[in-house]
């Protein structure tokens, strides 16, 4: 599943093409438009972004989890080298350490994440901020080439801003085009 970012200028303009891509057969579930007036959205009754596509949280997740796990990694080997709760701590102390500071770092991380608006929407703040809507459509691969067909015939005030493998990996780069 590809998502493909195309920008558009007005609400109107959002709701049409929100029409024809329901025309063509792609439900809401995969269609999300990012935008400065969520209430224009709400008013027309077009599907919102979400957290996991508008904040940073499952990346900076990953990050902290992966740094606290690490965290817990080294004071599990000096404790176990160390000793400093005796010989015959069992080896449940050493994995606690290691789930409670992965999981803390993930929480931290996720915390951070919530702050930081997603990597993938940062070179599209500028028009956002601008009141243009981006519009995020996860497309299977049977219907790519159908939805870019129809957005090129009947949408020539709107642009293919870019395209990626799948929004959800936070690691992925971005094809802009």
């Amino acid at each position: 599943m590809k998502c493909i970012y195309y920008l558009s200028p007005s609400l109107k303009s959002t709701q049409e093409i929100s029409d024809d891509l329901h025309a063509i057969g792609v439900d809401d579930w995969y269609l999300h438009i990012v935008s400065k007036d969520e209430s224009g959205l709400s008013n027309q009754r077009l599907h919102s972004s979400n957290y996991f596509e508008t904040q940073d949280l499952l990346r900076e997740g990953i990050i902290g989890g992966a740094i606290g796990f690490s965290v817990g990694v080294v004071l599990s080997l000096l404790a176990m080298a160390l000793e400093p709760f005796g010989p015959d701590l069992p080896l449940i102390a050493y994995a606690s350490i290691l789930l409670v500071l992965g999981g803390f770092g993930a929480w931290v991380g996720g915390m951070i994440g919530l702050a930081r608006e997603n990597k993938k929407l940062v070179r599209f703040h500028g028009d956002i901020e601008a009141g243009k809507y981006l519009i995020l459509i996860y497309a299977k691969q049977h219907q790519e080439e159908n939805i870019k067909r129809m957005m090129d015939s009947r949408h020539k005030e709107v642009r293919l801003a870019a395209e990626d493998a799948h929004f959800l990996n936070p690691f992925a780069e971005l094809k802009v085009i």
